[in-house]
């Protein structure tokens, strides 16, 4: 790879300010001062150091976000703060996108990253990848409702039939409280899900995407990187 792209693509600007780099000596390959934009190295096997700060070369990110109520799960919008507007300058750099979406107001677990291959993977009605809701729900929920899900709800506003959902009832009182997990994520489709049997959700949280479970201990619109076990756990789902 040139060594301009490669500094360019980890952030230290654009083309012309990497040649800037490069004049005032601030750029080293394997111990020596560079001046050559145009000269290419292998990120992977030579010591390429800015500033006295090795660059490790990163191709594609994988942030786990808290998402808040109220931001919208997009790369960009006119009216309101996106998921990407939460990240710092330095991760927007990369152009991750989220992996899904959750409604602007829905909080819990989001996946962003640049890596489309994982992302459609993830996304693929074929692959039946489990996602898991934490909702509290306006009126009693039943074990009816419970079989109801199980077989898949004909959902009121276009007749679409879902695919079967795992309905757990964590309280079943006029303020109910659920666990639901379904394998689509169809438009508002657990809210959707509860109108169709007479009931309203109040709160709704994502704790899980296939193996992957929210970290408890970020706070709503905080985000880290994967770790690699985390990151494991998706890329090897069959």
């Amino acid at each position: 790879m040139r060594l301009d792209k490669l500094l360019a693509n980890m952030g230290y600007g654009s083309r012309k300010e990497v040649k800037q780099l490069l004049k005032q000596k601030a750029v080293s390959v394997d111990g020596t001062y560079v001046k050559d934009a145009a000269m290419h190295v292998d990120p992977e096997k030579q010591d390429v150091v800015v500033y006295g700060e090795r660059v490790v070369y990163t191709e594609f990110v994988y942030y786990m976000m808290n998402k808040p109520p109220g931001v919208i799960s997009a790369t960009e919008d006119l009216r309101d703060e996106t998921v990407i507007d939460l990240l710092d300058p330095l991760h927007q750099h990369f152009q991750p996108f989220p992996v899904g979406r959750l409604d602007k107001d829905t909080e819990g677990l989001l996946l962003l990253t640049n890596d489309g291959v994982l992302a459609h993977n993830l996304l693929s009605p074929k692959k039946h990848v489990p996602k898991v809701y934490y909702a509290k729900i306006e009126g009693i929920v039943t074990q009816e409702d419970g079989e109801i899900f199980a077989r898949g709800v004909e959902l009121d506003d276009d007749g679409y039939v879902t695919k079967p959902g795992e309905l757990v009832i964590l309280k079943s009182a006029p303020q109910s409280e659920i666990e639901l997990t379904i394998q689509e994520g169809k438009f508002h489709q657990v809210k959707r899900m509860f109108e169709a049997v007479g009931k309203r959700v109040t709160y709704l949280k994502r704790l899980s995407m296939g193996s992957l479970q929210l970290d408890e201990s970020l706070a709503l619109g905080e985000y880290r990187e994967l770790t690699s076990e985390e990151l494991a756990g998706l890329q090897n789902r069959e």
